[in-house]
């Protein structure tokens, strides 16, 4: 349940960035060029990320990956709330790709730990239509959240929910992935 509820809020992270971020670097006035950029910063980050952490959560273990990326991506929420520059909502994606590497590929790892492998399969299903499921809340919720009171007011309230899953995975969830003896 600590990596279902934590994969729904990454993903979250992710659906209100598709949805708010172009309207959000729109409102300040950005060229579309400049939009797109942006735009492509967070998940070009994560993308090579995660090439590296999915390793290195095989050698450092899971949780802590998971506990370190939810609340880097709270922080990165927070700094693209608070950012009124390009180089500042560069910075703010850079590090919410970061953050976002650290737990996509690790959490996925840590179901496979813990699923035998004759229901592996069933519980990676139900890890991913929570983790998915995070992509309709996160629009959904930006959107009411910036129709009520502002795109920026958005932007924060993911940046909240990212630190309260970071509480969460904190305390409920233990570490999944044992290293043998001598590694």
């Amino acid at each position: 349940s600590s990596a279902s509820q934590a994969g729904l809020v990454n993903n979250l992270n992710f659906g209100l960035s598709w949805g708010l971020f172009p309207l959000l670097f729109a409102g300040a006035g950005l060229p579309v060029d400049r939009i797109g950029l942006l735009f492509a910063i967070y998940p070009a980050v994560w993308g090579v990320g995660q090439l590296f952490t999915g390793a290195l959560s095989d050698r450092w273990g899971r949780k802590h990956l998971i506990t370190g990326g939810m609340p880097l991506q709270g922080t990165a929420m927070a700094l693209i709330a608070l950012a009124d520059s390009f180089a500042g909502w560069a910075f703010g994606a850079a590090v919410l790709g970061a953050g976002t590497a650290m737990v996509y590929p690790t959490l996925l790892a840590a179901i496979g730990d813990v699923a035998h492998p004759q229901w592996r399969g069933r519980a990676v299903g139900v890890y991913r239509v929570w983790r998915d499921l995070g992509y309709a809340v996160g629009a959904v919720m930006g959107g009411v959240v910036a129709d009520l009171w502002s795109l920026r007011a958005a932007v924060w309230v993911a940046a909240g929910i990212s630190l309260v899953s970071a509480l969460v995975v904190a305390v409920r969830m233990y570490e999944t992935h044992h290293r043998p003896a001598g590694l």
